[in-house]
């Protein structure tokens, strides 16, 4: 029998069937990858009647259903990413929250965007553990430990945690520019605002004695897509030599009426007890770049452990650096194209791939993403997230970025 993770995809009755060619669950190691639900009745296939209260009710109803069908518990959830059409909803989704979460609330990112999936006004993903692992007839350490924690040097929210740490990744809730001290925004424009949102992230990555260059995924959320140039110089800054995987997002609004947000994904080389920290705390970061996508001061691919991240890709032509000619399928099809090349420029395949996020112009080109998607997905395999947002840079019509199993894993340095 094989030693490797393998991935493994899974779908319940008890939750709403896909609206598009992708699984609800896809575990591999030890993290299972939730598609974003939508506040869908899993009877009828529609949106539940009433308002943000009813639709977030049923959002979480989806996420349970499908988080018992794997043999898990909601307090399982490592990491809620959150997506509303208003903002100013966010205080009836967190009264939710409190009803199902208690004494433990996950990392957490709340943004609003354009337009969500069938006019829905939330849709939530999660990020669940999975201490068994994914090596078939071989479980792992099913009694890894999931570690929550805070500083006192960073804001601090009743509604999400800090940093959620599990097996060998550390999931940081988006932080905001917001100084502890005051709890207030910082005054200045989006350049100061989103220094300030990197302090609060090494604020918490040393709090639990981790750097940023332990960092291997970068989101940026933006209130405007014509802050994305200055935030990402910004970014630039806080890494010196290696930059994380990076994918930069104009939203409609964001909590508090900051100009930008800003989510990380950490290395956990330790691992979480009862892991031996001898065993793997020297587990290395593996950044890689392909001549046959776009590059950026970013990494295109960044691996750690059995994950690999990748940068977001838009529809560029790769001498010009524009977008290329025609409509939404073609540039669909360029960015799934970049990724296929990113991915195997790793060794790996398509079909490694346990992830897909995709952000439209219009959510009204979702079908015509999906006779493109199929092509290169044609077992509908990876867990999937669709948001639709006011504008992209260079004005393209869909950006796509993955998560992709790495069964052989990172090596420890020699």
């Amino acid at each position: 029998m094989s030693s490797y993770n393998t991935v493994s995809a899974t779908n319940t009755k008890n939750a709403p069937k896909s609206i598009g060619p992708y699984s609800q669950s896809v575990a591999f190691s030890h993290y299972n990858n939730l598609a974003a639900q939508l506040p869908i009745d899993p009877v009828s296939g529609e949106l539940v009647a009433g308002g943000v209260v009813e639709q977030t009710i049923q959002c979480f109803k989806n996420i349970k259903a499908i988080v018992e069908n794997i043999d898990h518990v909601m307090e399982d959830i490592v990491r809620l990413t959150i997506f509303v059409r208003n903002i100013s909803d966010m205080d009836a989704v967190d009264a939710v929250l409190t009803s199902i979460f208690s004494d433990y609330v996950p990392a957490q990112t709340a943004v609003a965007v354009a337009a969500l999936p069938m006019n829905a006004l939330v849709q939530v993903e999660a990020l669940v553990s999975h201490g068994e692992g994914t090596i078939p007839g071989m479980p792992q350490a099913g009694d890894l430990i999931k570690i929550a924690r805070n500083t006192a040097n960073a804001p601090k929210t009743a509604m999400s945690t800090q940093t959620v740490a599990f097996s060998h990744y550390n999931n940081i809730s988006a932080q905001l520019p917001i100084d502890p001290k005051t709890g207030e925004l910082v005054g200045g424009d989006i350049k100061e605002q989103t220094a300030q949102c990197f302090r609060n992230i090494n604020a918490i990555l040393e709090s639990i004695g981790h750097a940023m260059g332990d960092i291997v995924r970068i989101t940026i959320f933006v209130s405007d897509v014509s802050y994305v140039e200055s935030a990402k110089e910004i970014y630039a800054t806080f890494f010196q030599g290696y930059t994380p995987a990076l994918t930069t997002i104009a939203v409609s609004a964001l909590p508090m009426d900051a100009l930008v947000q800003v989510e990380a994904v950490v290395s956990h080389g330790d691992g979480t007890p009862p892991q031996a920290p001898e065993d793997a705390q020297k587990i290395v970061i593996r950044a890689r770049n392909s001549d046959n996508a776009p590059s950026g001061n970013y990494s295109q691919a960044v691996a750690f452990s059995h994950y690999t991240h990748i940068s977001a890709q838009l529809p560029l032509d790769l001498k010009s650096g524009e977008i290329i000619a025609g409509g939404v399928k073609e540039q669909a099809g360029q960015c799934l194209r970049y990724i296929k090349a990113i991915v195997e420029s790793v060794d790996h395949v398509m079909s490694d791939v346990v992830k897909v996020n995709i952000a439209l112009k219009n959510i009204s080109d979702m079908e015509t993403v999906d006779e493109v998607y199929r092509t290169f997905f044609p077992a509908g395999t990876p867990a999937r997230t669709t948001i639709g947002v006011s504008a992209l840079p260079k004005a393209a019509l869909v950006q796509i970025d993955a998560v992709v199993s790495n069964a052989e894993g990172t090596p420890p340095e020699a």
